[in-house]
């Protein structure tokens, strides 16, 4: 797979006491597609009707102003996609790494950097795997659709939160509206460093 020279995640503000990192972009996009021949980025910058639309799907304001996503090709075809972004927990951002078919499908999902004392039980295989076969279209809602560990409940909220988001954002902005799209595919070596450093808390409306 041809990553170019692509960066590890930066982070915005320094290393928390307790921060563990487990992936570096570059890590995390080699483990989700080894087989794929390159992968490439494509920024989105979200337009008003765009963010509303985003805003309508996913029940709360999307906190930035534009999205990555990253896509795996093979002779032309698009093996799958890829989700850097962060949601936090009880006080800091866990960044998280989500891989979606070419149809959107969840098929797998990691903790790249988990930041606080407690909590990290999420990293749990039985917990991630609940992701698993998820689309855009399921609500994955904490204690209805997905199972909270023990001891690790409002970061499995914020997992269940992030995830559907980077479902949601791979159907708009990649499958659904491509043509949208703010830049070309670009080789990774020209990606952005800081994907997924943003801390921000999110309140879904029910």
């Amino acid at each position: 797979m041809a990553l170019g020279g692509l960066a590890s995640t930066a982070l915005a503000d320094g290393p928390s006491p307790s921060e563990t990192s487990y992936y570096s972009t570059r890590a995390i996009l080699t483990a989700f597609f080894p087989k794929s021949e390159r992968v490439t980025y494509k920024t989105t910058v979200l337009d008003p009707s765009l963010r509303t639309r985003l805003a309508q799907r996913l029940g709360y304001e999307p906190a930035r102003d534009r999205y990555t996503i990253f896509v795996a090709q093979t002779q032309g075809r698009v093996d799958g996609y890829a989700v850097i972004d962060d949601e936090v927990g009880l006080h800091q951002p866990i960044t998280f790494a989500t891989r979606l078919s070419s149809h959107g499908m969840v098929e797998r999902v990691e903790i790249m950097v988990y930041r606080e004392p407690r909590g990290d039980e999420v990293r749990d295989a039985r917990f991630r795997k609940q992701f698993e076969g998820r689309t855009a279209q399921d609500p994955m809602r904490l204690d209805r659709d997905i199972d909270a560990v023990s001891g690790a409940t409002i970061s499995s909220a914020s997992m269940a939160v992030g995830v559907r988001r980077a479902a949601v954002l791979v159907e708009e902005l990649a499958i659904g509206m491509s043509a949208l799209a703010s830049t070309a595919n670009v080789p990774l070596a020209a990606v952005p460093a800081g994907l997924g450093t943003t801390p921000r808390r999110t309140t879904v409306s029910r």
